[in-house]
């Protein structure tokens, strides 16, 4: 498919879609680079691909111009929640190279998700083609380096029309970009939150369904507007240990060693996360993936989030029934040592020896 693009007057510089038709992508500022925080800016283009029925696998989809999709008013996303969502990043680096991290890991994560919801679901070679295409048609709205980077957001969704309570008969596919900044501003501030719990054991905690954000919108509005940065979530089977924010995986630090709650069914396997526990314990640390009762949170020396949105991110105190805790956020701690390596890796500053970064000049 030949997707025209609307045309730029200054240094453009040329993408190839997937058919090999070549577009334009300015690279000029665009926008308060310095100012960008975690919000959508509508680029140019978002990727489509469909599963119509009948069909057992995706056929090749295509660059769209960037806006609104038409949905069946029984489409099985709005009436059931049939839906997946994900997230990464292009970031560029001081040589002026974009770079993925790791996108096979949410092709592989989406597919998982996608079997516990009955879905089709594009292939790893799919998914990974899908997000350089978006990536490149959107070029000119990746950040200068240290700037930000462009987060792109694949969804999976069940859009043919369903009455009963039942699979969709259509699927799909899209993928949409925005320049993004910092998500929080600053070291976390948590509430830990006793009366409403994220997941459950056997339920969809462990995948990145769109049903598992909207219902904590009550506790995280609670916990802002008593100043608080987020939400820190126990276990719905004891109600006594910690297991994630709304949007992160949570590691406590205690001496050498590091500890993170384990991913099973509950907690979303982060990519952030797999691939701290990889650095830190390259690093020497010692790693622990178990249990961890809030008490141990509360004696921890320090903790710190991880997340495709927030890299790395400090937590600065932890407030339960009235008591407040603070950690070490300074210079020097495991946490920034942590997030130096990890953004090391992802902008090209330090040597990627792990074979996690896609190049896409």
């Amino acid at each position: 498919m030949l997707v025209l693009l609307r045309h730029y007057s200054r240094h453009e510089s040329d993408v190839q879609t997937a058919n090999g038709a070549s577009i334009k992508a300015e690279e000029n500022d665009l926008c308060n680079w310095d100012g960008l925080g975690f919000s959508l800016t509508p680029t140019d283009y978002m990727y489509l691909m469909k599963c119509s029925k009948g069909e057992s696998a995706f056929s090749q989809g295509h660059l769209t111009p960037y806006g609104n999709i038409e949905l069946s008013p029984s489409s099985g996303v709005l009436n059931y929640g049939q839906g997946l969502l994900e997230g990464l990043k292009a970031s560029r680096g001081d040589d002026n190279r974009i770079r993925l991290f790791r996108p096979e890991q949410n092709a592989l994560r989406m597919q998982m998700g996608a079997k516990r919801m009955c879905m089709p679901s594009p292939t790893t070679e799919q998914f990974v083609g899908s997000i350089k295409q978006t990536a490149l048609a959107n070029k000119r709205w990746i950040p200068p380096p240290g700037k930000g980077s462009l987060y792109i957001r694949p969804l999976l969704l069940g859009t043919g029309p369903i009455l009963g309570v039942a699979p969709s008969p259509e699927y799909t596919f899209l993928a949409y970009a925005s320049p993004v900044g910092n998500y929080f501003k600053g070291p976390l501030n948590f509430a830990v939150e006793d009366n409403v719990y994220r997941a459950i054991p056997g339920g969809t905690g462990g995948i990145k369904s769109i049903t598992n954000y909207s219902p904590n919108y009550k506790a995280i509005s609670r916990a802002k507007a008593k100043g608080f940065t987020d939400v820190l979530f126990l276990d719905g089977a004891t109600g006594k240990n910690i297991e994630e924010g709304t949007a992160c995986n949570i590691f406590v630090v205690k001496g050498n060693t590091i500890s993170t709650p384990p991913t099973k069914g509950t907690i979303l396997p982060g990519i952030t996360r797999k691939s701290i526990i990889e650095i830190a314990s390259w690093l020497g640390y010692q790693i622990e993936e178990r249990a961890i009762p809030l008490e141990e949170l509360i004696n921890a020396d320090e903790a710190f989030c991880t997340g495709t949105a927030i890299t790395v991110k400090p937590v600065g105190s932890v407030t339960y029934q009235g008591q407040r805790v603070e950690y070490k956020t300074a210079e020097g701690t495991v946490s920034e040592k942590l997030y130096r390596t990890l953004t090391g890796i992802q902008t090209g500053r330090i040597e990627d020896n792990m074979g996690w970064i896609v190049e896409i000049n």
